[in-house]
């Protein structure tokens, strides 16, 4: 009997590992909790209709075409989503927060205000396909089980539909995962389904990744996998420029961020690979503007969590998350599938017990003893360390061990404050002019009577630094938001810092300037001609010492609030701690950055504006009423200075 890849944490005989729940073996008859019966694991999902109690029920009229002895991709989606919800799993908070938000919809389905439904037969059809025509291309294993988060995922991705049309629900989902935990299955079962079982005439399938490289390997393995198929191999055509399936003249391809042949694209589905190495949203775009003729297009993203904290996996991952939990616009959200799984924000990443949270393939495909020995191979090596932690546990972390703070203590800080609320307050302003042919940046800081603090970045940089693209930022996107100003010259002019400091001082009481003297004769004499306040904020230990490690306070206790300006999570990611003799051997802290396209100059220019607040506040906070008063005159603002 061949070896085959084993189903679910139920199946007899599984190694059990250290810190893995010990499963029970599958009965042909198992409870449902909602109502206390017992169905008949024989079923496939087309013999059951969803009933009022969430629970499954047999359809006589349907056909049972599973392998005898196996349980279908319905019973495997609804026990894991069950288990999960229930305790007799481990898993991450946003897991169980999928597996809840399964069986909500299940019970929204029912109102007749709700667009959506659950089609149990559509659902079964892409993990049934892959167990029935996908081969293995890897390990001594020549069958395919799908395992029960799997099946979570695809009867999720492809049973909910709209109740009139039929089409499909979701269009977009996000899967994270461990490395070694299926991905693959999961993109080259996904791309071949689609190519010729979903329906669509002339689907154009996309398996997408940041480089030529990445998306070769992805599009071999789905080659691979077709051809080690008997009945697959007959039917498609895999050339070097894609998989043909001719029957429904549709296609496989693969493409990459650095490929010259984006134009003329229809895709149908969109597979993106590995996400967290993308630094910028060109790809992404252009994959989702193109979909838009489809019907019911679906663009997939599956990955592990990676370093980029300014890229666009931080920005989905946020966002799905937020549809997961409620916090977006219920059409935006019901078309958003996650699938997340990672540690929570207090688990030890050393204690293995805890591991299965971001590898649910756990004790089957991936052994618990072989991630053991990894861990202890690389636990004393920082960068190794880090890496294990960031790909096999799904933690963000800057692998630097001289990181000034870590990714997620950044992240902490997503607090919003309206602008409005603003106006007139007190403020302290800094700025970086650093080389005026690089960035150029300038900072407000406000406290705030509830003892947090709202940090105002606005960068400058010049067309030239643009184009040349070394920093792999999205510039025009920030442009758009009006946190940067691209500048249509060789460098940048001092004069475009004091014109944003002449404007922001109509708006708030800007008390003093920090700046760093180097290269700033020039403005300094322009702002103190207009009255204002500027003090020099030596670059050295002595004077930047305190001021780092009280910022760093601030954003572990999640004090520091910017309304999720990415140039702030950007620069403060880049930052490291100087590593020289002279500062480390009296512990003082002196900030530079990564690598020279790493820049820091946001950072600095509020670490300017930090040092003069100590200075001026050193206490703390006391919060005054504004010294400015706004009022609106015919739409137009006018600050005027109360008199004291």
């Amino acid at each position: 009997m061949s070896e085959a890849v084993q189903l679910s944490f139920w199946q007899e005989g599984h190694p059990v590992n250290e810190g893995i729940r010990t499963p029970q073996p599958e009965q042909k008859k198992h409870p449902e909790k909602n109502n206390g019966s017992t169905q008949d694991a024989s079923l496939t999902e087309g013999q059951r209709v969803v009933l009022q109690n969430g629970s499954f029920a047999a359809d006589p009229a349907a056909q049972d075409d599973r392998p005898s002895g196996t349980v279908g991709q319905v019973e495997r989606c609804y026990r894991y989503a069950r288990q999960a919800v229930d305790g007799n799993i481990l898993v991450c908070e946003k897991t169980r927060a999928a597996c809840q938000r399964f069986f909500d919809d299940l019970e929204r389905s029912k109102s007749p205000d709700c667009p959506w439904e659950f089609d149990p037969a559509k659902a079964a059809r892409p993990g049934r396909f892959m167990e029935k025509f996908l081969v293995p291309t890897k390990g001594d294993y020549d069958e395919l089980h799908m395992l029960d988060w799997q099946c979570f995922v695809e009867c999720n991705l492809y049973g909910w539909v709209d109740k009139t049309t039929r089409l499909r629900r979701f269009r977009e989902g996000l899967v994270i995962v461990g490395a070694g935990n299926g991905k693959s299955t999961l993109m080259a079962g996904n791309a071949t389904f689609a190519s010729c079982k979903d329906g669509e005439r002339g689907a154009d399938v996309y398996l997408l990744a940041n480089s030529k490289e990445q998306a070769g390997i992805v599009f071999q393995e789905c080659s691979k996998q077709i051809e080690n198929s008997p009945q697959l191999a007959r039917r498609f055509r895999p050339l070097r420029d894609g998989i043909y399936y001719d029957k429904t003249q549709s296609t496989i391809k693969h493409r990459s961020s650095d490929s010259k042949r984006l134009d003329g694209l229809n895709p149908y589905m969109a597979i993106f690979d590995e996400i967290h190495e993308y630094r910028d949203f060109k790809l992404l775009n252009i994959i989702k503007h193109k979909s838009v003729k489809r019907k019911q297009p679906l663009i997939l993203y599956i990955t592990t969590m990676g370093e980029v904290l300014d890229g666009p996996l931080m920005y989905y991952y946020d966002l799905f998350t937020d549809a997961l939990y409620g916090r977006l616009d219920m059409k935006v959200a019901d078309q958003m599938f996650a699938f997340i799984c990672e540690l929570d924000e207090h688990d030890d990443v050393a204690d293995p017990r805890n591991w299965i949270k971001a590898n649910p393939s756990l004790g089957l495909t991936l052994r618990m003893q072989d991630l053991q020995d990894e861990w202890a191979r690389v636990k004393l090596i920082p960068s190794e360390r880090a890496n294990f932690i960031c790909k096999q546990l799904n933690v963000m972390v800057n692998a630097d061990d001289m990181a000034f703070v870590q990714p997620e203590v950044i992240r902490r800080n997503r607090g919003h404050l309206d602008p409005e609320k603003l106006l007139g307050r007190r403020c302290y302003g800094g700025f970086d002019l650093s080389n005026r042919e690089d960035f150029t940046a300038a900072a407000l800081e406000f406290p705030l009577e509830d003892g947090k603090t709202f940090v105002l970045l606005h960068s400058w940089v010049p067309r030239a630094k643009v184009e040349a693209d070394n920093e792999k930022i999205d510039y025009y996107g920030l442009a758009m938001r009006g946190l940067l100003t691209i500048v249509d010259a060789e460098y940048i002019q001092q004069e475009d810092v004091f014109d944003w400091f002449v404007e922001q001082s109509k708006k708030y009481e800007l008390d003093c300037i920090g700046y760093d003297p180097a290269n700033a004769t020039r403005l300094i004499q322009m702002l103190q001609g207009k009255g204002f306040d500027c003090k020099v904020v030596r670059q050295g230990p002595i004077t930047l010492n305190d001021p780092m490690k009280d910022v760093k306070e601030m954003l572990l206790a999640g004090n520091i609030i910017t309304n999720e300006d990415p140039m702030f999570t950007w620069y403060t990611d880049n930052v490291r701690i100087s590593g020289e003799r002279r500062h480390t051997d009296k512990e003082n802290w002196m900030p530079m950055k990564r690598n020279r396209y790493r820049k820091i100059d946001g950072f600095m220019a509020f670490l300017d504006a930090h040092c003069v607040r100590m200075q001026r506040e050193p206490a703390g906070v006391i919060y005054t009423t504004p010294k400015i008063r706004v009022v609106d005159l015919g739409g137009r603002r006018s600050a005027q200075r109360r008199a004291y």
